[in-house]
């Protein structure tokens, strides 16, 4: 298959970066499955990679965007991502299977994709045995808002689509709506602001404020409610 060169359409990136306590909540709920050698597909500036890759073997930064990956290769040569950390641009597909990994992570980055159900299944064929997929997106396409077009996004999903896209033979261990605080701030910006983005001001209202509050309702509410969901399977 022949892919065009790709321009990530979004300027959040940035915005996002520094949403702490965010990137905390969901990353203690994944730490668990993150093997020693790691495929972060759709890596983008390499946030993600900063905040997770410290003690594994290697860290491998897929990302189809050759702007952003030379912004992850600047990071990794100011010493801001560990030694462990590589960068391919390309996307999964591409990648000879022989290419395997512990564990293959999509990060608000499997809704950018037309093809979901095949690049998991490229997904999957690229996991080692016991390895995990781990999926983190945005949930409930009645959420969908101008914001979700502006920075590609084809799709929200419910737990119910994730488990219909799983390639057969990888066993789900759980599937978690997250931020159920913050979903009443999308669902107000779905019926009333159709913002196209949101403003710095807003994301740290959000992140210092609203995601502590989800963390404490979200389990008191058993991960049923959220405007995020967070999946993980385990290959056999």
């Amino acid at each position: 298959m022949t892919y065009q060169t790709y321009a990530y359409p979004g300027g959040e990136l940035d915005l996002f970066a520094d949403a702490k306590n965010w990137k905390k909540y969901w990353s203690d709920l994944i730490r668990p499955f993150i093997g020693r050698t790691v495929a972060e597909v759709g890596a983008g500036i390499g946030a993600n990679s900063a905040h997770l890759s410290k003690g594994c073997a290697s860290w491998t930064c897929i990302e189809p965007d050759a702007g952003l990956a030379a912004r992850i290769e600047q990071r990794r040569a100011a010493g801001e991502l560990e030694a462990n950390c590589k960068v391919l641009v390309a996307r999964l597909p591409e990648l000879s299977p022989d290419i395997t990994f512990d564990t293959i992570l999509y990060l608000d980055v499997l809704e950018h994709i037309a093809d979901d159900r095949n690049e998991l299944v490229e997904a999957a064929k690229r996991l080692m045995s016991d390895g995990y997929l781990i999926i983190l997106s945005p949930a409930h396409q009645w959420l969908f808002t101008p914001f979700d077009l502006a920075v590609g996004h084809v799709r929200r999903y419910t737990a119910n689509d994730l488990q219909n896209l799983a390639p057969p033979g990888l066993r789900p261990r759980f599937f978690r709506y997250l931020d159920s605080v913050g979903m009443l701030a999308s669902l107000g910006n779905a019926l009333l602001l159709k913002s196209a983005s949101p403003t710095s001001f807003q994301i740290q209202i959000w992140d210092q404020f609203m995601v502590p509050v989800s963390r404490h309702f979200d389990r008191l509410l058993r991960f049923r409610l959220g405007k995020s969901i967070l999946a993980v399977w385990q290959a056999p």
